[in-house]
């Protein structure tokens, strides 16, 4: 699935205004995920290329960050963590933004970069593959 970089746009604008519910659907389970931030950031590649033999970087990543409080997402994070493991699991995340008075629902793909656990709660780095709407 593509990005479609208009409809990403309309939506990083639309979770600033008002934040927006997200989520996130990982080995058929369901999490709410809150604290939603996307932002356009650099990556350490100096022109397109293919990581690993793995995955495919560009110059440039739009990355999400969110926190889950459910720990019992803990065990499901290593298979789904980009790195080190050459199969990985893309993370759906799902939310909706009003355009133009109607509801339309998004499907955001990612792959987890990193998390960092606290005693209450799990802060998950993705980057953004692929934005569609449904």
């Amino acid at each position: 699935m593509p990005v479609n970089t208009d409809l990403l746009k309309m939506l990083m604008e639309c979770n600033d205004d008002s934040k927006l519910d997200f989520t996130l659907f990982l080995q058929e389970k369901t999490y709410t995920l809150r604290d939603v931030t996307i932002s356009k950031s650099p990556t350490p590649v100096t022109r397109p290329t293919t990581r690993g033999g793995v995955y495919f970087a560009e110059k440039y990543a739009y990355r999400i960050r969110g926190v889950i409080d459910d720990l019992a997402v803990i065990p499901l994070l290593s298979k789904a963590m980009l790195g080190p493991n050459t199969e990985f699991t893309d993370i759906c995340i799902r939310t909706q933004i009003n355009q133009n008075d109607n509801l339309v629902g998004l499907n955001l793909l990612a792959n987890l970069t990193g998390s960092v656990q606290s005693p209450s709660s799990v802060e998950l780095n993705m980057i953004l593959v692929g934005l569609e709407s449904v």
